[in-house]
């Protein structure tokens, strides 16, 4: 979906609508969920030299963070999860990578089962995105599509090392 320049206006002109679109990145004109993960990578570099307690933390902070700026977005929007929201796509790349092992590898890997697991939408992620409304069901789905991923990456992680 394009946006026009009054709805480029309308998520710029309130801090909510910069923090949902992932400062920006939800704003490319193509593959915003990816261009979003891509991006999520940059502060997870930073992310996974915390300890455990305090990413999952920061996870969960930006997840409350993001509700709340989503909601504001889809009601000034007047769009049910429109594509220019991405800090849900932040928070399931990182919950994704959450445990993985060292390695850039291990985050190539991990951003692909994420965007995998977030496309491909599987139970209960499905369920998820079509009966969680809101900015609670923007987030949800994208946090169980991490989940997931997360789970998948460490069961190959697990297998191969």
């Amino acid at each position: 979906m394009s946006l026009s320049a009054a709805q480029r206006r309308t998520i710029l002109g309130h801090p909510a609508g910069w923090i949902a679109s992932g400062f920006g990145a939800g704003l490319s004109p193509l593959a915003p969920g990816t261009v979003g993960s891509a991006v999520a990578l940059l502060p997870y570099l930073w992310l996974r030299e915390l300890p455990p307690g305090i990413y999952l933390g920061v996870v969960l902070a930006v997840f409350v963070l993001g509700a709340w700026a989503s909601r504001v977005l889809v009601a000034r929007l007047r769009l049910e999860d429109p594509g220019c929201i991405v800090v849900d796509e932040f928070v399931g790349q990182w919950l994704a990578l959450a445990l993985a092992p060292p390695g850039w590898l291990w985050i190539v890997v991990g951003f692909l089962l994420f965007r995998l697991f977030d496309i491909w939408k599987p139970w209960p992620v499905s369920w998820t995105d079509r009966n969680v409304g809101g900015g609670l069901g923007v987030m949800l789905d994208d946090a169980l599509a991490g989940l997931m991923a997360g789970a998948a990456l460490a069961a190959l992680a697990r297998a191969v090392q």
